[in-house]
């Protein structure tokens, strides 16, 4: 044993409790040893150089683990108070607490979720019902007093349903994968997930409301997309949608906005029982500031996600398992029986394409970009045109990439989020959505690597229809807010694989009118024996599927808003030049894009233009950088006998799809009407 000075000399010793005896070691009565575990002061003192680091902090005011998580999470504290009117109209600041607060939202959310068969909401409390050290506290339910009630007692009215409100992208990450098989982190940092059996839009099982103001509002009967449901029907189906949320013992709820224009703008609520759509939502619509939640309210609108469970096929007007309903006048919209995310942001355009026209604006579907000097320019055209390519462009700022709409203040973007196609995204050709895959964005139904967690894009194992959605200033040249002025140019795109349009022509209103109540592409269409020809595809307005009005409606308020505003139009073929598909070419990128960026600079406004046979078409003599011989697709072929009969073969079919439109009158004497057919093929 060392002696008392050599203990000295060291970090430690034992206090001696023991006296030696030649029979062995006596231990004294009165305790253990003493452990001394550092010098005393004098000795630190006057040995510095031996001192060891000392990193010993205050312990934890907690008393148990539970109250150390507590202190892990700091809670956001509102920045301001609400916003109360006065009966006489003055406003006035009433500041609550945060607890008053959250007891407002709380209700108005119950009342959301009210049975119509019962006299009131749900009981609601917000949080996660996992954290079962936070006593929750219950709101009372909110009276619904839409109909008269049938008052049962069921197991329903001894619960109550978690509500979580608004979560992060980073709590929304931890709730689906912990709680929804298939959701993963990528190697980016992107969310993957699954949508289920369903992984696109279900058109046929969309469902309208049919009532006394849509019957004469909206667009029915042959080429529209609106199919009917009554009232009564609807109202089954809520009920449930609404039923089976409130079964659960936790739901999703987003209070979010439409559209950038802070004069028009729409508050939607979006109740879902999956992270992964709220998530989607939180980067599809407009993100609420503090401040904007605070004073939310009531929602303009509301979606009742509850697509994990089927509707009735024995209810009226079902065809499917699968029904999307919306009823525009009690402002709600129903999912049952699919979980693809892209019905709600598609149900919400739907929704704006009723609302926007009413208040004299034009909703459309189409992408927006502005160039350094504020000239805007819209983007329209289907799947394979090179709308997203065209309108991404690291010379302008995007406004947004798919819904707009074009008020008296200027253009402005609906959503809050882009929902990219990631079948065969490379890096290399579309390094802006490449890297917006990262924390933060939803990946549907995409294929990846086991171990590494790395993508494959071209792995259509799932799906082609694989899907990225991000918030939009995840591209770094997105102008923020997504508003901007009035156009300058409306550039209609057509991938023709017939080979006859020209690659650029000029537009006057009537033809611009026809042109995009068309909607033209072309897509090539293959076989197992490997016969490909060219099929025609028309979708009025550029979104048939989305729209709720007449085509003629949205392309006459198109035609005013230009001319009132001196905006041109230009249709721009991306497609194939001196043959159709497997004879011609397909017209070079780098000369698209020259032809582009001359519709932006106006210089093609000052080129000379000749007249094309059967179309009509202006088409200019000359553009920097491209070959003027491909500028008049007459020209590029080499058996002109061929070109004749195609351009007539296509001529025939823009005939026979227009005639869809040719029963409805634009003005008292039907003048409009007939100059929109006359802008088009004549032969």
């Amino acid at each position: 044993m060392p002696s008392n000075n050599e203990a000295k000399n060291g970090e430690f010793s034992f206090s001696s409790s023991t006296n030696a005896t030649s029979g062995g070691a006596k231990v004294r009565q009165m305790g253990l040893p003493k452990i001394q575990t550092q010098k005393n002061k004098e000795e630190l003192e006057g040995d510095n150089n031996e001192v060891c680091h000392d990193d010993s902090a205050t312990p934890v005011k907690a008393q148990t683990i539970d109250e150390l998580h507590s202190l892990q999470k700091k809670r956001s504290q509102p920045t301001t108070p609400l916003t109360a009117t006065t009966a006489g109209g003055a406003a006035f600041s009433s500041a609550i607490s945060e607890e008053e607060r959250q007891k407002q939202q709380m209700q108005s959310i119950s009342a959301s979720l009210a049975s119509l068969t019962r006299e009131t909401g749900p009981k609601v409390v917000r949080g996660d019902p996992a954290k079962k050290a936070e006593t929750p506290r219950v709101v009372q339910p909110a009276v619904h007093h839409h109909f008269t009630p049938t008052i049962t007692t069921s197991d329903s009215a001894l619960k109550f349903t978690h509500i979580l409100y608004n979560l992060s992208p980073a709590e929304l990450y931890e709730q689906a994968i912990k709680y929804e098989k298939g959701s993963y982190i990528t190697s980016s940092g992107a969310l993957a997930t699954l949508s289920g059996a369903k992984t696109g839009r279900s058109p046929k099982d969309k469902r309208v409301v049919k009532d006394e103001t849509t019957s004469n509002d909206l667009w029915w009967g042959k080429g529209s997309p609106n199919i009917e449901m009554d009232e009564q029907t609807f109202l089954v189906n809520r009920e449930r949608a609404v039923d089976y949320l409130c079964s659960l013992e936790k739901v999703f709820v987003n209070d979010q906005f439409l559209n950038w224009d802070p004069e028009h703008r729409i508050k939607v609520r979006i109740v879902s029982a999956r992270a992964y759509h709220s998530l989607f939502m939180h980067n599809m619509c407009i993100r609420p500031t503090t401040e904007e939640l605070e004073n939310f309210g009531t929602p303009d609108f509301t979606i009742y996600n509850a697509g994990q469970f089927p509707c009735n096929r024995y209810t009226h007007y079902m065809t499917s398992s699968t029904s999307i309903d919306l009823n525009l006048a009690r402002k709600e919209m129903v999912i049952l029986g699919t979980q693809y995310a892209g019905e709600m942001k598609k149900g919400l355009f739907g929704l704006m394409h009723y609302l926007m026209p009413k208040r004299g604006i034009l909703s459309l579907h189409s992408g927006c970009n502005m160039g350094k000097d504020g000239d805007v320019a819209l983007f329209f055209g289907l799947s394979g045109t090179g709308k997203t390519t065209l309108s991404t462009d690291h010379n302008r700022y995007l406004i947004g990439d798919d819904e707009h709409c074009w008020s008296d203040n200027g253009v402005s973007n609906i959503e809050g989020g882009c929902y990219a196609k990631c079948i065969d995204l490379a890096r290399e050709k579309e390094p802006d959505i490449w890297n917006a895959i990262k924390f933060g964005t939803v990946l549907e139904n995409i294929v990846f690597e086991e171990h590494t967690r790395e993508v494959d894009y071209t792995d259509k194992s799932v799906t082609e229809n694989t899907r990225a959605a991000y918030p939009i200033e995840y591209i770094p040249n997105a102008k923020i807010p997504c508003v901007g002025p009035h156009p300058k140019n409306v550039i209609l795109l057509s991938c023709d694989a017939f080979g006859v349009l020209p690659p650029v022509s000029k537009l006057n209103l009537a033809q611009t009118m026809y042109h995009f109540i068309s909607g033209y592409t072309a897509v090539v269409a293959g076989t197992e024996d490997g016969i490909k020809e060219p099929t025609a595809t028309f979708s009025a307005c550029f979104g048939a599927a989305f729209i709720m009005l007449h085509p003629t409606k949205y392309a006459a308020m198109l035609a005013e808003k230009m001319q009132k505003h001196g905006a041109t139009a230009w249709l721009v073929n991306t497609g194939w030049s001196g043959g159709s598909y497997g004879k011609g070419n397909r017209i070079k990128l780098a000369y698209t894009r020259k032809i582009i960026d001359a519709i932006h600079s106006g210089a093609l406004l000052e080129a000379n233009y000749k007249k094309t046979e059967i179309f009509g078409l202006e088409i200019p003599t000359e553009v920097e950088g491209v070959p003027s011989e491909i500028l008049n697709p007459g020209n590029t072929w080499t058996n002109k006998d061929a070109y004749d009969e195609t351009l007539l073969k296509l001529a025939g079919l823009f005939k026979r799809n227009f005639d869809v439109f040719t029963n409805y009158n634009i003005g008292t004497d039907n003048a409009l009407t007939q100059e929109i057919v006359s802008a088009g093929p004549n032969f």
